[in-house]
């Protein structure tokens, strides 16, 4: 993935990894010691990233343990310091999602609207396709204009079915009657989509509650996943967003989109460091095959690129 990432980052100018990746080439150029000022100078670049204050004291207090150990004496070695500390720190919430049991595997996916959930489902439904999975769509946002035709149209282009009913139906029916279908045909991944919801609409946060009780009804392990699809693009209001989805229902996994065009991408370390959620997506482009799993080393590579090509 990460000639994939190289290749997407020579042609997105304005993405995050990219200006971090930037701002870190010129901060260590011609330095040696970790001095107040080359802390001070790390600190805004990865708070102009939206890394995030805790994240941000994080890697500096760790770059500081690693400098009293006398093993920062080059640009190189404080390089490779700095990009080890920030591939452990993502590495802990990096997690392959690889339904092998649970048929249908039911996957949930929630957010607010505009993240990105049901384009999200759809090149999902290609990625596990592709890993030789039988794949359902269960059109369970009822309430947004098109969203049912939109998710029919992924599921056209997948070749996969779609369960749906008519526009104001009720959520938890639909994806009620799409895992007793799921079940029926022996589908291996169901893929349930949900209308999008602030996490401070209470009343449609025990929307969620309820599909979920209702869906255990059919399986008890279900839902087997619930993703919370983030918007890269708001930087730290996604954090406050996944503990509130967490709260209601249980978050299991994340998927962050438009990592591509975003200067706020850096909210992967604050996530990593401040929820005890994995991170199972990223999306890094508007192409069906641009959903790619999420991984540590990978992203740490892409922001270091520059310096080390």
């Amino acid at each position: 993935m990460l000639n994939f990432l190289k290749k997407k980052q020579a042609h997105l100018p304005s993405s995050w990894w990219q200006r971090l990746s930037a701002g870190l080439v010129d901060l260590f150029s011609g330095k040696v010691e970790l001095d107040d000022d080359t802390l001070e100078r790390l600190e805004t670049h990865l708070l102009m990233a939206d890394v995030g204050i805790e994240a941000t004291a994080y890697i500096l207090e760790q770059l500081t343990i690693v400098a009293k150990q006398k093993k920062i004496t080059t640009p190189d070695t404080l390089h490779e310091a700095l990009k080890s500390i920030m591939t452990e720190m993502l590495s802990v919430r990096q997690e392959v999602l690889d339904p092998r049991s649970d048929s249908p595997f039911v996957i949930l996916m929630v957010g607010i609207n505009g993240a990105g959930k049901t384009t999200t489902i759809g090149k999902l439904a290609r990625y596990f396709k592709a890993k030789g999975k039988s794949v359902m769509l269960a059109a369970g946002d009822t309430f947004r204009a098109a969203a049912i035709e939109q998710l029919a149209t992924w599921g056209q282009r997948n070749e996969v079915s779609v369960i749906a009913q008519q526009h104001g139906a009720d959520s938890a029916s639909v994806i009620f009657d799409a895992l007793q279908s799921a079940k029926a045909k022996k589908i291996d991944i169901l893929l349930a989509d949900t209308a999008g919801r602030l996490h401070t609409q209470q009343g449609l946060m025990a929307e969620l509650v309820k599909i979920k009780r209702v869906l255990q009804k059919v399986d008890p392990k279900a839902p087997h996943e619930v993703l919370l699809v983030l918007d890269a693009s708001i930087g730290q209001n996604a954090l406050k967003q996944a503990k509130e989805f967490d709260a209601a229902i249980g978050v299991t996994g994340i998927v962050m989109t438009k990592l591509d065009g975003s200067a706020k991408g850096g909210m992967l370390f604050s996530i990593a460091k401040n929820l005890d959620i994995p991170i199972r997506f990223i999306g890094i482009g508007e192409s069906i095959e641009d959903m790619q799993p999420f991984d540590a080393a990978t992203i740490v590579e892409a922001i270091f690129s520059e310096r080390e090509s």
